[in-house]
């Protein structure tokens, strides 16, 4: 049954920042269609869900919002199509589960979306997860203005195949986008605006390709040609796996001002019987050296992790030698989640092994309690330092703004500099979320 094409959309992204990226790109496909962004899902014409399986409960997020989009619609429902890795996931059963849904689009396809509405407006059969050979990238219109801060993907799928973990079935084998894409569309991104760019992948650290020479790159060759673009600032990268952690990538973050001094390496246990059993390819102390090399090439530098409580098998030693690597590593940011079986992963099948719902809960809360006072302790450390902030957003008090410190810390400020600007600014404050900075007396005179 044919339906009317859409005239706005609005793209709901969950989820990691590669989401995110896949969301941008979306919405700028839409955009070069003529479709209009709507300020919410309820006013547009097509939702599209981009959508993250790594938990179930994000998973199971996704069919909420079906349930409440055409609920709150009534008769006049949006057109909805399901993207990312849930898409990816779980293709057909999608609309068998969730009868509204038009599209079905998984995150190496999302460049066809314009195809899959055009098929759901006919009352077409419109669902896309393949992984073709060929990169989506090409098919992508050119970046559209981006925000002070810009996420740029250079690697997608991963070969680690970490048992907990979907990332290879829904993102597919480890993918490097080649050189010259990249420095383009770095450049093109500055071009626009964007004083800041984050480079993306699941194994970002893990990207190689050819420059224009012929010779093969990793990720420092790639840092170092970016931190030659005339008027970008600041280069970050994420997310890494220890295992790609180069000499040269270590060496890079002492040589480059522009890399910005954070680096967010997952550990996810402190235990390496668990480590073995979740199939990652470090142990505990290969990744306290790291962090040792990388503290003395940069002394400043923040370090930012993932941590998984209560995997299969889990005992207290176990969680025990994670504390301990906390306590060892001195975080100034963490991601801590209670273990989620995944359909399809090799950990799913260890149930006899399944920690306890109670006492999985009980060790998330003494990790993020000790989590919280290092963050916490990291942020009180910034105070009465002088640094360099860039505006993002207002803030919510009138003549406030909010930027991000070099550390990838949230800093108010009362300013009348423009967004995307780059401002000096006297820490005076901390809390364990966020900073407050004043101008110093010399700028404000």
């Amino acid at each position: 049954m044919s339906r009317k094409s859409p005239k706005s959309y609005h793209v709901k992204s969950f989820g990691c920042q590669m989401n995110v990226y896949d969301g941008e790109r979306m919405a700028e496909l839409l955009d070069a269609q003529g479709l209009s962004p709507a300020k919410d899902a309820d006013a547009a014409d097509l939702v599209v869900l981009n959508t993250c399986h790594i938990r179930e409960k994000a998973a199971e997020k996704v069919y909420s919002d079906i349930g409440r989009l055409v609920k709150g619609k009534g008769g006049d429902k949006p057109m909805i199509a399901v993207a990312g890795c849930v898409a990816q996931a779980e293709g057909a059963e999608i609309p068998k589960r969730a009868r509204d849904v038009d599209i079905v689009v998984g995150p190496q396809a999302y460049h066809k979306l314009p195809d899959l509405v055009a098929k759901a407006a006919r009352g077409e059969n419109a669902l896309d997860t393949d992984m073709p050979a060929a990169s989506k990238f090409g098919a992508l219109p050119k970046r559209a203005k981006p925000a002070p801060s810009a996420f740029l993907t250079v690697q997608e799928g991963c070969d680690k195949f970490c048992t907990y973990c979907v990332v290879p079935y829904t993102r597919g084998a480890e993918v490097s986008r080649p050189w010259d894409a990249i420095v383009d569309e770095a450049k093109a991104l500055v071009d626009a605006g964007a004083k800041e760019i984050t480079l993306l992948g699941q194994n970002v650290n893990a990207w190689q390709s050819e420059d224009e020479a012929g010779r093969t790159q990793r990720l420092d060759g790639l840092i170092r040609a970016l931190d030659r673009i005339e008027g970008l600032a600041r280069i970050r990268y994420t997310t890494s796996h220890p295992s790609d952690m180069t000499g040269e990538l270590i060496a890079a973050h002492g040589e480059f001002e522009k890399l910005m001094p954070y680096l967010h390496l997952p550990v996810q246990s402190g235990s390496d019987p668990i480590l073995k059993a979740m199939n990652r390819s470090h142990s505990a102390a290969s990744y306290l050296a790291i962090l040792d090399h990388v503290r003395q090439a940069r002394p400043d530098i923040a370090i930012s992790g993932d941590f998984i409580v209560g995997f299969p098998g889990e005992s207290e030693a176990d969680f025990d030698a994670t504390l301990e690597i906390v306590r060892a590593a001195k975080y100034a940011h963490a991601f801590s989640f209670k273990y989620s079986p995944r359909p399809g992963t090799p950990a799913a099948e260890m149930g006899d092994e399944f920690v306890p719902a109670e006492i999985a809960d009980e060790r998330l809360q003494r990790l993020q309690a000790l989590l919280n006072e290092q963050q916490l302790a990291f942020n009180r450390k910034t105070v009465g330092k002088t640094t360099q902030l860039l505006l993002e957003r207002d803030g919510r008090k009138p003549g406030q703004k909010i930027g991000k410190s070099p550390w990838l810390q949230s800093v108010h400020v009362e300013t009348d500099a423009p967004i995307g600007s780059l401002i000096d600014v006297d820490i005076v404050s901390a809390g364990p979320n966020s900073l407050g900075g004043a101008i110093p007396a010399k700028a404000a005179a």
